[in-house]
């Protein structure tokens, strides 16, 4: 399981805000600085779980999930925030938070994370979230944001009670302050009891047209999140790395992926391709991306995408497009 890499830079940022060194943090959590520049880049689940526990150490505030969510909108570090904002209801935006929600934070459970019940009390929103006392963080992160950031715009009684699966922790406190409404602990669900009349509260903080840019950029990256999740989005992760090696081989991808050659090369026609025609299309795409940027010469290009001789990229890179490499960049460059 993933997060976006903005998720972590955000908690990042709130962690050394509040006093913790951000060099030992991100060593601490296995996290390269680089890897958080790319909001919509992935961090393995772990990874961030790490940041969250060294960040709750170094910074002295075991509640670090509770003000992460508190302080840190949506919006500013996903575009499914963005997303939101733009949708017309607080119905809506719940929707589309289904939709996309993984783009924040993969998770475990059934594919809606987010799901609707009524019972005495009222309208309950439920996180469907599977083993939430795993990691109560996301909990307390996730309800607090859905507690506080509608206040942004207006909505000051959307929520009046909560109920989490964890135990009290030592800050619960804490939870009253930052939620400010009664909270039920070592509950059979999370959840939050809504005033329903906060479903149909307008959002609309953006103007509509943003909601279908912000809607073809977040389809992109589920289509993204879903293909690496397949045989062949394993293999191209793992090809990309080593690609300018000149090393690109069956046997030295399945070595990568920990498998057999033979089990590979049965998962990859399981998908309907093979490893030789995932390396070419590979090799074409970003060769062609490479002479687009404008910032490689031809013979680089041929080294990043693992020829040894120019001539023989020259040749593929005809077969691909039609043309000569340096016609297609004499073309881009006029």
């Amino acid at each position: 399981m993933t997060v976006s890499a903005g998720l972590a830079r955000g908690l990042l940022r709130l962690a050394v805000s509040k006093g913790a060194d951000q060099a030992l943090l991100l060593a601490r959590a296995g996290i390269a600085e680089k890897d958080l520049e790319d909001q919509d880049r992935r961090i393995a689940f772990a990874k961030y779980v790490a940041l969250m526990r060294h960040g709750q150490r170094l910074s002295g505030d075991p509640a670090l999930a509770l003000h992460y969510g508190e302080t840190h909108d949506l919006a500013e570090v996903s575009v499914v925030g963005l997303l939101a904002y733009a949708c017309e209801t607080m119905a809506d935006a719940t929707k589309q938070l289904n939709r996309y929600g993984r783009l924040v934070v993969e998770f475990d459970g059934p594919p809606n994370r987010f799901s609707f019940t009524t019972d005495s009390r009222g309208l309950w929103l439920i996180d469907n979230r599977g083993n939430p006392n795993d990691f109560p963080e996301l909990t307390e992160s996730t309800f607090a944001r859905s507690i506080c950031g509608p206040k942004r715009f207006g909505v000051t009684d959307g929520a009046r009670a909560v109920e989490v699966t964890h135990s009290a922790p030592d800050y619960r406190d804490e939870y009253v302050r930052v939620l400010g409404v009664p909270v039920t602990f070592d509950a059979p669900r999370n959840a939050i009891l809504l005033n329903a009349a906060v479903l149909s509260q307008r959002v609309a903080v953006q103007p509509r047209y943003a909601f279908g840019i912000f809607a073809q950029h977040a389809d992109a990256l589920l289509e993204e999140l879903r293909n690496s999740k397949t045989t062949r989005g394993q293999v191209e992760a793992s090809l990309v790395s080593i690609l300018h090696t000149g090393e690109a081989s069956i046997e030295v991808v399945a070595d990568k992926l920990g498998v057999s050659r033979s089990t590979l090369f049965n998962r990859l026609q399981d998908d309907g391709t093979t490893f030789s025609r995932v390396l070419d299309e590979l090799r074409r795409k970003l060769a062609v991306d490479y002479l687009r940027g404008k910032k490689v010469s031809v013979n680089e290009t041929a080294y990043l995408v693992g020829f040894s001789e120019p001539a023989a990229f020259s040749r593929a890179f005809k077969r691909w497009t039609g043309q000569s490499p340096r016609r297609f960049r004499s073309q881009l460059m006029a």
